[in-house]
């Protein structure tokens, strides 16, 4: 064998391997008993050894040095595995494993002190969980910043510097337009109670109408909805509250998102570098482009109301256009993932800045919650009533993922290129969005983008799609035309 096919041979069975780690942690945030926590955690720990061993076995550095691509798709194969080798051989074994150990640990502690209200009970495991990052984070990052070294985990390319630039370009004109469509009289919104099978009902319609594959996939409850898997089995999750079935819904369609990409991607590159998406703020240009631009038009809603209507009976909402302003009512509210497109980049401002802070020590842990609490009046003019409101709302700190939380921004800015670029396509696109058929669009970003996998670099992959460099432009457009619309400003 050449030293391209070793390498590409060593891949396929670590990725296997990895699949095999994935499940198990959607084991756990699914079905594991809540007792197994701990032996759940030494299995994962003593998994990632092997993961770790097999990413820093000395030979990949031999055939990267050896190896000659035969085509493009093997160049890119290539740029991946040595920008992997580089990072994993700077992570000592030791440091690897515990981070595995502890972060299974910390989700579970923060499930429980999330249900119990209970940031005392977090706070010792936070520690553990950011010193742990900390200190990899300097062994990553060769003299450099520390933040920008674990961003290079989620957004190869991205930094903390450029994106709180960006961030500071959309800020002024998120405000301004939430000033004045909080100026302007609110929608009704939806009310009544909706059983959960129902929920679930809808649920499953909504992700096969955005293409979901449940041959290779499934659908279960969780505390924070995710889509864990590659290729030929990608699971999503979601979440029923009764009162609140759009949580329910929306949730779902954005874990479509990225299940679709995941199940788009080229099967020629299954189990390689390429077979998986690119960077999670492509990731999220997916998941956001399926929940917003598209699920919350007013042509699908329309869709959506009636299928409401047959599931469940009458509603409060009495036609449609009062149904799609429910949909996209802006307030602001607590919690994240149940925000409205313009609060929902102000959220994702505000955990970008204290994670910074955090991984930089100018504050740590035990500052945390009074930190929050302060930020979040200060940027959302509401105080934060309980620690499951605030703090303790999203898994992402408990599972070491800072550097995570601006892709989703970046996400929603990708998908404001992609959907203008769809949108310019498909001038009738609104027909088939109002017969619940997303065949076209989606059919049109599975070409564009997802089959192409990890082929091309974030912002290439984006560019390559839309024609054209991906910044906020479009995003910003497209936000004040909608909501201009909708509340008459």
């Amino acid at each position: 064998m050449t030293a391209f096919e070793n390498l590409m041979a060593h891949a396929r069975d670590t990725a296997a391997l990895d699949n095999v780690m994935t499940r198990l942690g959607w084991d756990q945030r699914t079905m594991m008993p809540h007792g197994a926590a701990h032996l759940r955690s030494e299995e994962l720990a003593a998994l990632e050894t092997v993961l770790h061993q097999r990413r820093t076995d000395p030979r990949i550095g031999e055939w990267l040095e050896a190896a000659e691509a035969p085509d493009d798709a093997g160049t890119a194969a290539l740029r991946e595995l040595r920008r992997a080798y580089a990072r994993n051989t700077r992570v000592p074994d030791r440091l690897a494993a515990e981070l595995a150990r502890v972060t299974a640990m910390g989700q579970e502690i923060w499930a429980e002190a999330r249900r119990n209200d209970d940031v005392a009970a977090f706070l010792p495991i936070l520690r553990q969980v950011i010193a742990l990052r900390r200190e990899e984070a300097a062994a990553i990052a060769d003299g450099g910043d520390l933040y920008d070294a674990l961003m290079q985990d989620y957004e190869p390319g991205a930094s903390g510097a450029e994106t709180a630039a960006m961030f500071d370009r959309m800020r002024p004109r998120l405000v301004a337009l939430r000033e004045k469509i909080l100026n302007r009289p609110a929608p009704e919104p939806l009310r009544g109670t909706f059983p959960q099978d129902g929920q679930l009902r809808l649920a499953r319609k909504l992700a096969e109408a955005f293409g979901y594959d449940f041959a290779h996939g499934r659908l279960d409850l969780t505390v924070h909805p995710f889509c864990a898997g590659h290729g030929e089995d990608v699971r999503i999750t979601t979440r029923v509250v009764e009162t609140e079935p759009f949580n329910c819904f929306y949730s779902t369609i954005h874990e479509v998102g990225h299940a679709a990409y995941e199940q788009g991607v080229d099967p020629a590159y299954a189990l390689s570098p390429l077979g998986r998406g690119v960077s999670m703020g492509v990731h999220e240009s997916q998941s956001r482009i399926y929940e917003n631009q598209l699920g919350r038009s007013r042509a699908f809603t329309g869709w959506v109301f009636d299928q409401m209507q047959a599931e469940f009976g009458p509603l409060n909402l009495q036609d449609a256009e009062a149904f799609h302003a429910a949909v996209n009512r802006v307030h602001a509210g607590y919690i994240r993932t149940e925000a409205d497109e313009i609060h929902y980049n102000l959220h994702i401002m505000m955990r970008f800045d204290l994670e910074r802070d955090l991984l930089r020590g100018e504050i740590e842990a035990e500052d945390l919650e009074d930190a929050w609490n302060l930020r979040f009046e200060a940027d959302f003019s509401v105080a934060v009533d309980r620690p499951a409101n605030g703090l303790l709302q999203d898994v992402h700190w408990s599972a070491g993922l800072f550097g995570y939380f601006p892709t989703y921004t970046l996400g929603n800015v990708y998908a404001g290129c992609l959907f203008k670029a769809l949108a310019a396509e498909m001038p009738d696109l609104d027909a088939g969005l109002a017969r619940g058929d997303l065949g076209t669009p989606t059919a049109w970003l599975r070409e564009k983008l997802q089959r192409h996998g990890a082929l091309r670099e974030p912002r290439a992959t984006i560019e390559a799609a839309c024609g054209f460099t991906p910044d906020e432009g479009p995003l910003l457009e497209y936000l004040e035309a909608k909501f201009g619309a909708l509340y008459g400003l």
